[in-house]
């Protein structure tokens, strides 16, 4: 059988070809897989609890019991929100998916057994899907007979708890593409919306299908076949797949679009159910295309989660592929500042992207943005660099981790304005870490470590930019964190460990300086952290030193007020004494804060740290 099948598929997934194009039109969206294959086991890193994880809560909703008397009850489900997810950003809208359980189980329970939370939390932190709402529900209700009989009565009825209920209970109370929760409008966002199921659940897919593709784009029947025609030894596949190609027909859906990816294990006690039905499908290839119809099998998979979360793992970052994208206005030097802190693709974090105390800025567009003890801000550059982290943000890649724990956040809010917003190089290149100055008053990072960061991840280093708390003693602490952070998750985040550098300026610049050396680092770290290989540091009057400092580069203007040119001279000269690597530039005329000092006689000095930190890596 098996091999039948592999020859049939190859031969239509040949034949079918694939076509893209956009949301809602006479389109099909591009699956770049064959039509049928097994699937992938889940990586081990995708079965640890990931860093940033969703919660899960209970929704109970009036409804009507569609499987017996009629009259009003309360049911329940279980909803995962992604993390991140705030209820006060009205503006952010997620894709929603529904999971139904099979004979016996209960709402919730997807979020209970086997790995599914974390496989889906690690699905978005790693930025395979979307963050996207899921939600766990039940076809039984409090009253409910769970025998096989009424379990099959109640997956046939369930499709008006879903049309009339649950979706309404669920969308109308969390952000999901749906303006509002009247018919209208949740056939509107088809195209966020999917459903499916394991079991019974597979069965529940199946009706769902066959009558709510009006509300629903995306399909994932798990171990089972459709019984929309007779049941559970009476399976009339034939008659079954004839009514559904006649719906795709009838209902344009090739057209308008839709996706199926059929599941079910090599030793799934329901596996020659679900393979007739597979058979009968692909017996249409200008119907069923690969576009819109995808059989897969789990070698040794059984009737279990362990299916389950596998079959998830390959399912998910095929759907809501075809979905009508959103066209987004890029940020000008016109927009408000405002506007591009509450950028849903932000989340909750766009508040830390600027000043957390506003006291020390002025301005109310991008092109205005001024900060304290801050020269040559460069609007472009701060246009630039907010465009970049929202196209990295929406495009589902991970730009901001927070460095402490939900519990060391309760304990002390202060660390809330905390984290590390990183600005992707090269896979497994060296990382640096830039700390913006604010005289330990405030963090002037969109001037004084995002412009840094940047640069160095177009020229392939992979670079964090910190956002600490200003206070002497804290923000060593908080850089000390972010290393142990960057170090313990370097194999995550795709960075080399050793030979990092720490980069600087006026209050960031101290605090390189003093993690640069060997005996502060262990007093701020676990000790597992190793020095850096070299330290990056501009306009600062830090003139502590040491035979344990790291090689050193520093640049300043010697028109700053702030920042003696000669006091970072002498500490540079006097490490030079002791046999540790320096570089040093003073630049004519330029003031404090000058940053990346595009288009001033400072212009181009990244390159040259860029080197000099190359220079001591390899010495290293």
């Amino acid at each position: 059988m098996r091999k039948m099948l592999s020859f049939i598929f190859a031969a239509l997934y040949a034949l079918s070809g694939c076509s893209e194009g956009e949301s809602g039109k006479a389109q099909t969206e591009t699956i770049d897989i064959p039509q049928t294959g097994m699937t992938e086991a889940v990586p081990a890193d995708y079965l640890s609890e990931a860093k940033r994880q969703g919660r899960v809560e209970r929704v109970d909703y009036e409804t009507l019991d569609y499987a017996g008397s009629g009259g009003k009850i309360t049911k329940t489900a279980y909803v995962y929100l992604p993390y991140g997810y705030d209820e006060s950003d009205e503006a952010a809208r997620y894709d929603i998916m529904y999971l139904m359980h099979g004979w016996g189980g209960h709402a919730g329970e997807y979020f209970e057994f086997g790995s599914v939370r974390i496989i889906i939390d690690n699905l978005i932190e790693k930025g395979d899907i979307r963050p996207t709402i899921f939600v766990s529900p039940s076809f039984y209700h409090s009253g409910s007979d769970t025998d096989f009989s009424s379990s099959v009565s109640a997956l046939r009825a369930f499709h008006s708890d879903f049309e009339n209920a649950l979706m309404q209970a669920v969308e109308g109370k969390y952000r999901t593409y749906a303006e509002s929760t009247s018919d209208d409008d949740l056939k509107a966002s088809r195209d966020h919306r999917a459903f499916g199921g394991f079991s019974l659940g597979s069965v529940t897919t199946w009706m769902i299908f066959c009558y709510d593709t009006d509300y629903v784009r995306y399909f994932l029947p798990m171990s089972g076949s459709s019984w929309y025609y007779g049941g559970y030894g009476d399976f009339q596949t034939e008659k079954n797949v004839e009514f559904i190609r006649e719906l795709v027909e009838e209902n344009d859906l090739n057209e308008r679009g839709y996706f199926i990816y059929h599941a079910v294990g090599t030793q799934d006690t329901v596996r020659s159910q679900t393979i007739m039905q597979a058979e009968e499908m692909l017996r249409y290839p200008e119907i069923f295309t690969p576009e819109h119809y995808v059989f897969y099998e789990k070698e040794g998979g059984r009737h279990d989660f362990d299916a389950v979360q596998e079959f998830m793992y390959n399912a998910l970052p095929l759907f809501f592929r075809g979905a009508e994208k959103q066209e987004i206005e890029p940020f000008t030097v016109n927009t408000k500042i405002a506007d591009v802190i509450n950028d849903p693709a932000f989340g909750s974090y766009g508040r830390l992207l600027f000043p957390a105390d506003e006291g020390y800025m002025s301005g109310n567009t991008l092109g205005e943005l001024r900060l304290t003890w801050y020269s040559n801000i460069d609007p472009d550059k701060t246009v630039e660099i907010a465009n970049y982290l929202r196209d990295e943000a929406a495009s589902g890649r991970t730009v901001f981790y927070d460095i402490y724990s939900e519990d060391e956040k309760a304990a002390d809010p202060n660390k809330r304005n905390t984290g590390l917003f990183f600005f992707k190089g090269d896979e497994g290149a060296p990382f640096a870490v830039c700390n913006a100055g604010g005289g330990f008053a405030y963090v002037g990072a969109m001037h004084d470590s995002f412009p840094h960061a940047l640069e160095l991840s177009k020229m392939g280093y992979n670079a964090f930019a910190l956002i600490y708390r200003p206070d002497w003693e804290t923000a060593m602490e908080d850089l000390g964190r972010a290393l142990e952070f960057i170090e313990k998750n370097a194999e995550t985040l795709g960075v080399d460990p050793d030979g990092y550098s720490l980069w600087g300026g006026s209050a960031g610049a101290r605090m390189a300086a003093t993690l640069g050396n060997a005996q502060y680092l262990r007093a701020y770290t676990d000790g597992t952290v190793p020095q850096a290989v070299t330290v990056i540091m501009q306009y600062t009057g830090h003139s502590e030193v040491s035979e344990l400092d790291a090689p050193t580069y520093a640049c300043v203007g010697t028109s700053d007020g702030i920042a003696s040119w000669r006091t970072m001279k002498r500490r540079l000269d006097t490490l030079s004494g002791y046999g540790i690597a320096t570089e040093f530039h003073a630049y004519e005329g330029l003031s404090h804060g000058f940053g990346l000092g595009t288009g001033t006689t400072a212009d181009g000095w990244i390159e040259d740290a860029v080197e000099f930190w190359k220079l001591n890596k390899g010495a290293a």
